[in-house]
């Protein structure tokens, strides 16, 4: 695992680092105080800082000019968002927090969770109102103690029905009741315009408790028509010990059956770590150790720098071993990595795929066949971090006078070819474009599921494949469970960095 070299490029102005800040860190936190973290954090490490004008280095001729530009936002969240590039477009991603502590907390996949993962999806010919479906239900939770399971459809909360506008509100309580219905169809699959809900008189209380999600939900090794096909619904790329060992087992048993083929579910995956991404594509193939599996492109003050010291460090290859180091470059978890050395690989994705999940499919593109089944992701190749407010940006040393941190972008992630540029998403080919169908979305796992079964279909040559051609038009998708999660869709670089730099 290599670690950052980069030095800090703050205040590179007529005045020196120590001036520009050296009366900060004396004063009673405030605003300004704050303030200056964000511009500093984001001035060294932000993406796309190369086009934001107030980011310049040279976008300040004085101290007092520095400090009256702090002075006139009222809060750190306002100049947080004045400094961020097409935040309806580019960046809708880069997030601040006021307390660290839940940042890092969600980063681990841990939250009060009551273990029903749902979406929500526009009424056909509704004004406002919205359903809920059950994508599926987590081991050990109140949702599976209550007979909660997939497929099921409700569109009340606590009695009120679910609209675009209230949503957010009704799922906030630790406790609430979903009102169950049934969609209808009419027999006419072909079109949505006649589809009705109609509530049936059903309801059950969840209560949410603090959990944390194992992002493997089910695998399991289908013997169809003769071919062997690895199955795995992957949730989240997590990095802790146990889940890397958890994933590397199951690669382990795929190894052990011989499959011919592998389905790589990744349809609710919103990402997460880089590291795990990598491994996971090392494990799928295993024949390009050393080739380049993506490269970073940072803003070109730190890109200058990389070039010019160690441009290897830009480069993410192929590996062999998990490896996990701490700041002082002492490795605290190693394993090798079981390969399966794939020339092909199937892939389902939604528009709940991001960040991570995206990074596997463009990372392969350039070395094997990848084959995307679904709807269009949503779009991030650009990877963050978590940046505290201390000397080196890292959780040593932070501030003691306030919580506040931020996860920006910090580079975008291209693949051999140089591909980077998915801000509307990676899309199927149009053969293999087909939506869930919620009227009888059938177990995830099941060679009968629609998407998987369009993926065995191909994979068997059994003349199922074209399916889409016989879809109905997808329901447009407003949310899902984790819409109170800023970091839903993220791709986490957090690898330590090195001591002695960055420095403030």
């Amino acid at each position: 695992m290599k670690k950052f070299t980069i030095l800090l490029l703050t205040c590179i102005t007529v005045f020196t680092m120590t001036s520009c800040f050296e009366d900060m860190d004396d004063i009673a936190v405030s605003n300004v105080q704050i303030n200056n973290f964000v511009w500093k954090g984001l001035n060294v490490f932000y993406a796309y800082k190369d086009n934001i004008p107030d980011l310049a280095n040279d976008r300040f001729s004085s101290n007092d000019d520095y400090s009256n530009y702090l002075n006139s936002y009222s809060s750190p969240e306002a100049l947080f968002e004045s400094l961020l590039y097409l935040p309806n477009d580019v960046d809708e991603f880069s997030v601040i927090v006021p307390n660290f502590l839940d940042l890092e907390q969600q980063l681990q996949g841990t939250s009060l969770n009551n273990g029903m993962a749902f979406g929500l999806v526009k009424l056909p010919n509704a004004a406002e109102d919205i359903i809920g479906y059950v994508r599926y239900v987590l081991p050990n939770t109140d949702a599976e103690a209550k007979g909660i399971s997939r497929g099921m459809i409700f569109n009340t909360i606590d009695g009120i029905t679910i609209t675009e506008t209230n949503f957010r509100d009704l799922f906030s309580p630790t406790t609430y009741t979903i009102g169950l219905a049934d969609y209808d169809n009419n027999n006419t699959t072909e079109t949505r315009t006649d589809d009705v809900i109609t509530p049936n008189n059903t309801s059950i209380t969840l209560t949410k408790s603090e959990y944390t999600e194992n992002p493997i939900l089910t695998h399991n090794v289908l013997n169809v028509g003769g071919s062997s096909i690895g199955y795995l619904m992957y949730n989240g790329f997590r990095i802790g010990n146990d889940n890397l060992d958890e994933l590397n087992n199951v690669f382990a048993e795929f190894q052990s059956a011989g499959i011919s083929d592998l389905v790589l579910d990744l349809r609710y995956n919103g990402g997460g770590s880089v590291d795990t991404a990598i491994w996971l594509a090392s494990m799928i193939t295993g024949q390009f150790t050393g080739e380049v599996f993506f490269k970073e492109k940072w803003n070109s003050d730190i890109l200058a720098q990389f070039e010019q010291n160690n441009p290897d460090a830009l480069l993410n290859p192929f590996v062999t071993q998990m490896t996990k180091q701490n700041s002082d470059g002492d490795i605290t978890y190693q394993q090798s990595i079981n390969s399966l050395n794939l020339n092909k690989i199937y892939i389902i994705t939604t528009g709940s795929s991001a960040s991570a999940s995206e990074l596997i499919i463009n990372g392969l593109t350039p070395y094997i066949d990848v084959v995307q089944i679904g709807s269009t992701t949503r779009g991030k190749s650009q990877a963050s971090r978590t940046i505290y407010d201390s000397s080196d940006f890292s959780r040593e040393n932070v501030n003691p006078n306030h919580m506040y941190a931020m996860q920006p972008l910090i580079y975008e992630a291209q693949n051999a070819d140089g591909f980077s540029e998915f801000y509307d998403g990676l899309s199927p080919d149009p053969l293999f474009e087909i939506s869930e169908f919620y009227e009888n979305l059938n177990q995830l796992g099941n060679p009968e599921e629609r998407l998987l079964a369009e993926a065995i279909a191909d994979i068997t040559a059994s003349g199922r494949a074209g399916i889409s051609s016989q879809q109905p038009e997808p329901l447009k998708q407003i949310s899902d469970q984790n819409f109170e999660n800023p970091f839903r869709f993220d791709m986490v670089d957090d690898r330590p960095l090195e001591s002695n730099i960055f420095q403030q």
